[in-house]
């Protein structure tokens, strides 16, 4: 169980990208995180909107499903209009139920080699302004608080407010 795979997701995936969702969703629930995910917000369509667009990825470990996020080559929403300079990781989603522990980091380096491959210098990623846990997450794991954004929209929900977090990377390393 603790040797990943990384693989694009493709339209077989969607009903597994939906639970991870809403798995991820129930998890913050439960453990009192209660502004950034609700369980049943996005569908498949979502998640094919992504692949038309970006990049949804794909974990697995032991031929299940560990994790997955999406990958977006822009995001005027929450940066505004940007060069190409970056990747923007959202939906960080991990398998609490069967992931091991340190899965999400390991998915945060496949998301930067990604990055770093495609010649992007930087990866970028935003959490729920009040969200000090996960803020602090992504800081002890190098990134740094770069902005903050205010009345970001939702996929059918209410805007929210987000910190913008940015990591410098190695461009075109792959290690």
């Amino acid at each position: 169980m603790n040797d990943l795979r990384f693989r694009l997701a493709d339209d077989t995936d969607l009903p597994v990208l939906v639970r991870l969702r809403d798995d991820a969703a129930r998890w913050m629930l439960a453990r009192g995180i209660t502004g950034q995910w609700q369980p049943g917000e996005l569908d498949e369509d979502h998640f094919r909107r992504i692949m038309a667009s970006g990049e949804v990825w794909i974990a697995e470990a032991g031929g299940r499903p560990a994790g997955a996020w999406e990958l977006w080559w822009a995001d005027e929403d929450a940066w505004g209009p940007q060069p190409p300079v970056a990747g923007y990781v959202h939906r960080l989603m991990v398998d609490h139920a069967g992931a091991r522990p340190g899965t999400g980091r390991r998915l945060l380096r496949a998301a930067e080699q990604r990055v770093s491959a495609a010649g992007r210098a930087f990866v970028r990623l935003d959490c729920l302004a009040g969200n000090a846990a996960l803020s602090a997450y992504y800081v002890n794991d190098g990134y740094r608080v770069v902005g903050h954004k205010a009345g970001k929209e939702q996929p059918g929900g209410v805007p929210k407010s987000f910190t913008l977090l940015e990591k410098a990377l190695q461009v075109g390393n792959e290690g």
